[in-house]
């Protein structure tokens, strides 16, 4: 254990100690750290920072805050190629992610986890109960409570620094699952696996059960407790029922027990949703939960567009993020449909980073405005350069535009010397004009 006057980012707020991981973070926000301990000592924002990971650039996540967007990859056994998701993650890292998602499930887990934590900036995830079967090498029905908890102590020495735990999947919200039937049953893999367990054994969910073991973990490695959302729907049908909202009751009971321990936490959220229901799930979400950060899949806003769902994500993630919603989880093509590829990772990505930053100026981030209006400024100069250069893909806006041969090199093939920018540029300085004339 690294000696020090507390044992997480939260207690550390608590007592008015501002850390150097607060630091990083209101440096990087452009807000006083005063104001940045304060949400952290309430569990508005949180600043997910093992111990044990070295390579961390520290970011926060939460209240008044940036959106931040994670990305999931890892080995499954039917895409078990080591070395493709090492590149998808150093790629991942290279666009910017404040997140990534190790969703490893099959082979060297700990090998590839290890490893990807000792180089990324970028803050790791995990799902424990992922790994629990290959760990083990046993059946899920074999698999005892106490090594459920034994999983997640690894990853938290490992550096994992924060992990999907499904505890509020415990035997009321089963029952309500059962008597409120689904067109989509339960979507969550760690939640299906953890139902599944209690169903075959006739227990209680581990992780409900021996919470306070789990906050015990949490707390010695300063890793952020991440409430999963095993009830998310799966489907339109299914959004905002009573056994999500049941689960969400549960997870902010749980929420308020994990404080207590100066455990940090965020909130798991849906997942397939009407976007007229986003709006009321983040306000919902933030009541039952008391204000802890929100972390959304999607929401995807439509069940028939495979191939395309980085869009119908993208969509849900503007409208989360601008109503309150911190943390998108990135939705990529190759959702429903298989394990995505690099190119497909880049899709979500960046669909996510627009869905992130619309939000950011809905909720009116300090600055986010900013960036749009030197956009703007360029393009009013029709300053290609600049335009470039603000572009939040610089790469992919030069490729467009190479290749192409206006009359005019300030205008573009789409309008040419009838460009509008062109034309009140020039008619508000007294130019001429010279549409038609070469």
């Amino acid at each position: 254990m690294i000696n020090r006057k507390y044992t997480t980012q939260m207690d550390a707020a608590k007592q008015g100690i501002s850390t150097p991981e607060m630091l990083a973070v209101a440096n990087d926000e452009n807000i006083k750290v005063e104001d940045l301990m304060a949400l952290v000592a309430k569990g508005r924002i949180v600043i997910p920072s093992n111990i044990n990971h070295k390579a961390l650039k520290p970011v926060g996540v939460g209240e008044g805050l940036k959106t931040k967007i994670n990305v999931n990859l890892g080995i499954s056994k039917d895409s078990n190629d080591y070395a493709v998701e090492i590149a998808k993650a150093k790629k991942a890292i290279d666009l910017g992610v404040e997140g990534i998602m190790d969703l490893s499930n099959y082979g060297k887990t700990r090998e590839f986890r290890t490893e990807l934590i000792g180089f990324s900036s970028a803050m790791i995830g995990t799902v424990p109960v992922y790994d629990a079967l290959g760990f083990y090498d046993k059946e899920l029905k074999d698999i005892q409570a106490h090594e459920f908890l034994e999983v997640v102590e690894q990853h938290g020495k490992d550096g994992v620094d924060f992990v999907t735990i499904h505890a509020g999947i415990n035997q009321y919200t089963a029952k309500t699952f059962i008597n409120n039937p689904r067109l989509m049953n339960i979507v969550s893999r760690g939640g299906s696996l953890m139902f599944a367990w209690m169903r075959l054994n006739n227990r209680e969910n581990p992780f409900f059960e021996y919470f306070d073991d789990l906050l015990d973990i949490c707390a010695k490695y300063d890793m952020t407790l991440s409430l999963g959302d095993a009830m998310r729907p799966g489907g339109l049908a299914d959004a905002t029922d009573a056994s999500q909202i049941q689960e969400l009751l549960i997870l902010g009971e749980l929420t308020k027990r994990a404080w207590t321990k100066n455990v940090q936490v965020m909130i798991e959220g849906p997942g397939h949703m009407a976007i007229d229901e986003i709006e009321a799930n983040v306000i919902l979400e933030k009541k039952l939960c008391h204000g802890a950060p929100f972390y959304v899949l999607g929401p995807l806003v439509t069940d028939v567009a495979p191939g395309y769902d980085h869009i119908t994500g993208a969509i849900g993630g503007a409208i989360a993020a601008s109503k309150g919603a911190d943390f998108l989880c990135y939705v990529t093509p190759a959702e429903h449909l298989r394990l995505p590829t690099l190119e497909d990772m880049v899709e979500g990505i960046m669909a996510s980073k627009i869905a992130a930053h619309a939000g950011d100026i809905g909720k009116r981030v300090k600055n986010a405005k900013a960036w749009d209006n030197a956009m703007s400024h360029a393009r009013q100069q029709l300053d290609w350069d600049k335009m470039f250069e603000y572009a939040l893909d610089p790469e992919k806006a030069r490729l467009y535009r190479q290749g192409t041969n206006p009359e005019d090199e300030k205008t573009c093939t789409m309008c040419g010397k009838m460009c509008a920018v062109r034309t009140l540029n020039k008619v508000l300085n007294g130019e001429d004009l010279n549409i038609l004339r070469a």
